[in-house]
């Protein structure tokens, strides 16, 4: 198992959590110097709050973690590629590295366009694809089932 497959397999974990608990299953993980500091799954469902997604709980939690807003030198894993909300809160973090499993799939700017596009003096590495065939089973099985009801 490779560095990246180690930390989105715990993403994973998490999104199965959130699909468990009726979210779109997104899960997300903050890494710095090899060690989890922040971990979380989207509750915008059980909080009613449209900005609880996996992405900015845990960049929450990792800032009140470090005392920092600049979570530089930090990683993220996401299960779902972010959007455009959640990619504004990674930029503006300074997260160094975005990893992330399935693809937004919904016509939406994608994270590396946005990326490239924003004139900020930070730039983000984005790479995707990391256990996607896992990652995107479990989103199109979500609103699948979602459909059906």
């Amino acid at each position: 198992m490779t560095y990246n497959e180690k930390y989105m397999k715990k993403a994973l974990t998490l999104a199965k959590r959130a699909y468990f608990y009726d979210e779109v299953p997104v899960g997300a993980v903050i890494v710095k110097d090899g060690v989890i500091i922040s971990s979380a799954y989207n509750k915008r469902e059980s909080t009613n709050d449209s900005t609880a997604h996996a992405e900015i709980l845990a960049i929450k939690k990792a800032c009140k973690k470090l005392n920092d807003f600049r979570l530089l030198g930090c990683d993220i894993y996401v299960t779902l590629e972010p959007c455009v909300m959640c990619m504004g809160a990674i930029l503006n973090s300074r997260i160094s590295c975005l990893y992330f499993g399935a693809y937004i799939s919904n016509g939406s700017i994608s994270a590396k366009e946005l990326c490239e596009r924003a004139n900020l003096n930070h730039k983000t590495t984005i790479e995707g694809g990391f256990l996607l065939q896992e990652c995107s089973n479990l989103i199109s099985d979500y609103f699948r089932e979602k459909r059906k009801k």
